[in-house]
């Protein structure tokens, strides 16, 4: 007895291939027992993990055969397979090889990490992602400014399942992933571009005093102020610490209620900027301390939050604007 309809419910392929449908046609499976008992055979299993394995390499051979027919379908699905990257570590190589990003080099076009490594800088040891809600954003947080300065590529992850995946997947043939707001940029061993803005110089008695000063002034907000390699244009911007995770997935652990706390973030300072070096050289205590506010608050900000108080934000801002407003 051949061509029997068993079920049209039956679960071949991981969720993260959940747009795939299809008909599996096989001599092997036996009728004479309950389709729930056909769910848990093991000759399902193998059917499982023939059809899955299968279904990713004919979608590697696409890429590879036919990028613009695959692009199409990562624009349509991509947030999906990626999910994979995060369950099913046995296939890991073969979905990140599939996988594609738009990055800081990338423009409108879709990079895939092999074309990331064949790029690196020298001296370059590790693939940087940068993670958040908003493509917009993100492309122009100021945690990139010494990455572009260096002509460094970032990955820009904006789908929820990028700060879980990158936070699981420990590597790329043999590059780390590193987030760029978590711990030290670790930017001197790569050269600027010609025409960027030189390094900072070393740090001066005042801008080390300062820093002191802003830690002190902000110890219940902040785990730390420090000088900034990775900043080249703005004032300030914060970043994780080495341990634990980065900034967004951070959020996105607490959104879940899987921490109780969100850990204090490190305040980093860009030491050639105008406003910090003006700050550094006035000994109003008050005036620091509202301007250190505000630099945090502007952090915040900058990094998709709103200020910790709205009303000293505002009240801080007005006092400030008044006094310039006085002394022009």
């Amino acid at each position: 007895m051949k061509r029997i309809f068993i079920t049209g419910e039956a679960e071949l392929l991981p969720r993260y291939l959940r747009f795939v449908r299809g008909i599996v046609d096989t001599a092997d499976l036996p009728l004479n027992v309950s389709r729930e008992m056909i769910q848990d055979s093991l000759l399902l299993g193998a059917i499982k993990k023939g059809v899955t394995n299968r279904v990713i390499a004919e979608l590697a051979k696409l890429a590879e055969q036919d990028p613009d027919t695959f692009r199409v379908i990562w624009e349509n699905f991509g947030v999906v397979i990626k999910e994979g990257l995060y369950e099913d570590s046995a296939r890991r190589e073969q979905l990140l090889g599939l996988a594609r990003f738009r990055t800081t080099a990338s423009g409108e076009t879709w990079r895939s990490l092999k074309d990331y490594v064949g790029a690196l800088k020298g001296n370059q040891t590790a693939i940087y992602y940068i993670t958040g809600d908003d493509a917009s954003r993100i492309a122009n947080s100021p945690q990139l400014e010494g990455f572009r300065a260096r002509g460094i590529e970032v990955l820009l992850l904006s789908d929820p399942i990028d700060s879980f995946w990158a936070s699981a997947v420990p590597d790329f043939e043999g590059k780390p992933f590193k987030s760029v707001t978590q711990g030290s940029a670790d930017l001197g061993l790569i050269p600027l571009l010609e025409g960027a803005a030189p390094p900072s110089a070393e740090t001066s008695e005042k801008i080390t005093a300062l820093l002191a000063s802003i830690k002190e002034i902000l110890a219940d907000e902040v785990a730390d102020v420090r000088s900034s390699d990775r900043l080249t244009e703005s004032a300030v911007c914060l970043v994780a610490s080495d341990i634990g995770p980065d900034r967004q997935f951070e959020r996105l652990l607490s959104a879940a209620g899987r921490v109780e706390s969100a850990a204090k973030p490190i305040l980093e300072v860009n030491q050639r900027h105008a406003m910090v070096s003006a700050l550094a050289s006035t000994e109003d205590h008050a005036l620091r301390s509202d301007v250190a506010h505000l630099l945090l608050d502007t952090a915040h900000i900058l990094d998709g939050e709103r200020p910790a108080e709205a009303n000293a934000f505002a009240e801080r801002l007005s006092r400030l604007v008044t006094r310039s407003l006085g002394n022009g």
